[in-house]
């Protein structure tokens, strides 16, 4: 199917409407769009004038984390966080694939009146951010995948990966029932949410453990990991499922800026992961961290945010959308 074709298809008359409210830490401003009779929650944070950067949670993750808001409103950037279908306050949607997520994307993105924006997912949001950008073409206008994971198929591509990540990830995709007991017994992000952050990131790398140290972090991934779990287990058990099969599209097909980051020490999504994904998309530029591992992303943020907001904007019409005739009710 061609480009033009997969944009028609995820355009379908839909019906929308806005929920408007104020995050728990009042600096977002919370939000609520229906699409296919689904809710779908987003946060924004930053600058609400500024350039439409759609960001990719990772998972388990939630529309609660995301990097410094104070650097995201220096560098004019206009920060959106979507709920993937099942975690924090987003409706399930049973049988969905990774193609499915452009659909909800562009549904977003059309509720915002964002003709274009650029697109940067985190860990397990690396997979959606290359589906955003296979799938909306003249949309995305550029995407950056940091410490993300890459196709389960490539070849070695979980090389280096610990056993416990191996048998969460095969259990999640082979048997998802035993899954949720599973985590509903022994690691309940919501129930124990610091025993979960320490199981789920204790086979880390130094770096890693002293970022998640460091308070601020500490409380934006205790938070979060409790969020994804909101709804109950179904939407991280599958997101995880998705994450661990075949992708279904092919990557050589992506047109627009690419950039990958990635630590050389990552022990969540090994290298070869990001390897692979730059040898197969075109256009993809990567920057490979020597003594950083899988939790870069925070400190990072500067040099990762002004790379895809200087790719995306630069050459593009006004970054800043015009505001719609009316407002939402």
């Amino acid at each position: 199917m061609c480009a033009a074709s997969r944009l028609c298809a995820w355009r379908r008359p839909r019906h929308l409407f806005f929920a408007y409210g104020i995050s728990h830490d009042g600096c977002a401003l919370e939000l609520d769009i229906c699409y296919q009779d689904r809710r779908i929650a987003l946060a924004e944070y930053g600058d609400p004038a500024g350039k439409p950067v759609f960001l990719c949670h990772g998972t388990p993750s939630s529309r609660l984390n995301r990097p410094d808001d104070e650097t995201t409103r220096a560098l004019g950037a206009r920060l959106i966080v979507i709920d993937r279908p099942g975690c924090g306050l987003s409706d399930f949607l049973p049988r969905r694939t990774l193609l499915d997520w452009p659909g909800d994307l562009a549904a977003v993105a059309d509720a915002l009146h964002l003709a274009r924006f650029v697109v940067v997912g985190f860990s397990g949001g690396g997979p959606y951010v290359a589906a955003s950008a296979y799938g909306l073409p003249d949309r995305v206008l550029a995407a950056a995948s940091v410490a993300g994971a890459g196709p389960v198929d490539a070849p070695g591509a979980l090389a280096g990966l610990s056993l416990y990540r191996r048998a969460a990830g095969g259990l999640a995709r082979n048997a998802p029932g035993l899954f949720r007991a599973a985590m509903w017994l022994t690691n309940h992000p919501s129930r124990n949410p610091g025993r979960f952050l320490q199981r789920f990131t204790g086979d880390l790398a130094p770096p890693d453990q002293a970022v998640i140290a460091r308070p601020e972090i500490r409380e934006k991934l205790l938070a979060t990991y409790a969020e994804s779990v909101r709804g109950g287990l179904r939407g991280v058990a599958l997101d995880l499922a998705i994450a661990m099969r075949p992708w279904g599209f092919p990557l050589n097909e992506i047109k627009c800026p690419y950039f990958i980051w990635h630590g050389e020490d990552d022990r969540s999504t090994p290298m070869t992961m990001a390897q692979y994904l730059a040898q197969t998309i075109p256009n993809c530029q990567t920057t490979f961290l020597p003594k950083a591992g899988h939790m870069f992303f925070y400190d990072r943020w500067p040099d990762i945010l002004g790379q895809l907001l200087t790719a995306g904007f630069a050459a593009s019409s006004p970054a800043r959308p015009t505001p719609p005739a009316e407002s939402p009710p």
